[in-house]
């Protein structure tokens, strides 16, 4: 067993979560059987079913996740980062029944909920740089990023955008196009614009090359401060800030997509703000709603006016824009985000859990690299079935962990930021004895 570092944040205001209990196999019958009743009704393409059934949820709280047959696992993915305040928050949980049992509905571009004004003004407040900003709110990430595209098309009649290798921004059909992975861009090239040019991911000066030989005008370029699904990778030090003077200098947006790094996940409220670089555009996502489907994207106020004064019909809007549950929502969360500082949290947690990883796979055969900043943590391997394995053995010990990246050979360790320090230590030791 490694050393334990004596860590001195305050704690959290959830129930303690508990480590792995399995009652079945992984999978157990439960599972099994709603694996074969999903597969009768879903579409093939969405949930893998084969070779060895998905566990199902049943429930969760903090770090804690329960499957149908009642087995106990310890969630090192808070959900595809979206339990950043924990499973099943109290606040949160508290304040979506509370504003459904008022109001579950509202028209939200016509006559929409008091909520929704309340939750942009806590938007506004957290921009970066303190700047003034405006906002639509939308339902998902890809929703957020497609916002900042058009933005992007009406505040510089430029359709171009550099985007880079690497990056995933959401599948709808205008971030499908600035998304790097062929896997989910070649099945629907033909309807994709083809205005987006990808860069070496880290490297400002062939940002600007590609921009050069860049088949259409370019108005924006479109950033993962660091990137998430593409391997969890960090980019050097001062590209950020690179980029932001690039930008300035050939008039284009800078549009920081944030959906998987906002809200206290890298250690800083936004990734951003390690470099202290204030984008012109911010999409987020995720870790906003802690569990409910709501995403924004927000900008400076005078790039964001570029949109026309609405007369009755606006040009992008959605049936459940602003949905008072999801505001209400991202409200709790963002108040617990910030009373129980929980950015400072993930940094100081975060850098003693990759210190551990580090001392403990040093020179390891088949380990590559281990990076990370906060409580947004990549193993990379030599293979992608090194990675499989690993999770798949993890899972078996209770422990959930996803495979990242576009061949799939990091393994992405995404707690909850709530996560007590003993769980994830021996957790992440059952990381390190499953890669050996």
């Amino acid at each position: 067993m490694l050393r334990m570092v004596q860590l001195h944040f305050a704690a959290v205001s959830l129930p303690a979560s508990q480590p792995p209990a399995l009652l079945t196999a992984v999978p157990g019958p439960r599972s099994r059987a709603l694996a074969e009743r999903l597969a009768a009704v879903e579409s093939r393409n969405v949930t893998c079913l084969a070779p060895t059934p998905p566990i199902f949820w049943e429930r969760a709280s903090g770090a804690n996740v329960w499957d149908v047959d009642g087995n106990r696992f310890v969630d090192l993915t808070a959900g595809f980062g979206v339990a950043n305040a924990g499973h099943g928050h109290p606040r949160v949980v508290d304040a979506v029944s509370d504003q459904a049992d008022r109001l579950l509905h509202a028209m939200g571009d016509v006559h929409p909920a008091a909520v929704k004004v309340t939750l942009l003004e806590a938007l506004a407040r957290h921009y970066p740089g303190g700047v003034a900003s405006r906002a639509v709110l939308s339902s998902s990430g890809a929703d957020a990023v497609e916002t900042a595209l058009k933005t992007t098309l009406l505040a510089t009649g430029r359709a171009g955008v550099i985007a880079f290798e690497g990056a995933y921004h959401g599948l709808a059909l205008g971030a499908l196009d600035a998304t790097w992975s062929a896997r989910f861009r070649e099945p629907f090239a033909a309807r994709l614009p083809g205005a987006t040019r990808f860069a070496r991911y880290g490297d400002a000066e062939a940002v600007r090359r590609v921009a050069r030989d860049a088949g259409a005008p370019v108005g924006a370029v479109l950033v993962e401060p660091i990137q998430g699904r593409g391997g969890n990778r960090i980019p050097p030090e001062g590209f950020l800030t690179e980029l932001r003077a690039l930008c300035d200098e050939q008039g284009w947006l800078m549009i920081a997509d944030e959906i998987y790094t906002g809200f206290g996940r890298t250690g800083r409220w936004f990734a951003c703000d390690h470099e202290q670089v204030i984008p012109d555009l911010l999409c987020v996502g995720k870790g906003l709603a802690a569990g409910m489907p709501l995403s924004a994207c927000l900008g400076r106020a005078q790039i964001m006016d570029a949109w026309p004064i609405s007369e009755g019909e606006s040009l992008h809007t959605q049936t459940f824009l602003g949905h008072p549950p999801g505001c209400a929502a991202a409200l709790a969360s963002i108040a617990v985000l910030d009373e129980e500082k929980l950015a400072e949290r993930a940094a100081e947690l975060g850098a003693a859990s990759l210190a551990r990883l580090r001392r403990a796979l040093d020179g390891r055969r088949g380990i590559t690299d281990v990076r990370g900043r906060g409580l947004l943590i990549g193993v990379e391997c030599d293979s992608a079935e090194r990675v499989s394995a690993a999770c798949d053995a993890a899972l078996q010990r209770g422990i959930i962990a996803l495979p990242c990246d576009d061949a799939g050979r990091v393994l992405s360790l995404t707690p909850p930021l709530t996560i007590e320090a003993r769980i994830l230590a021996d957790a992440i030791d059952g990381i390190v004895e499953v890669l050996a």
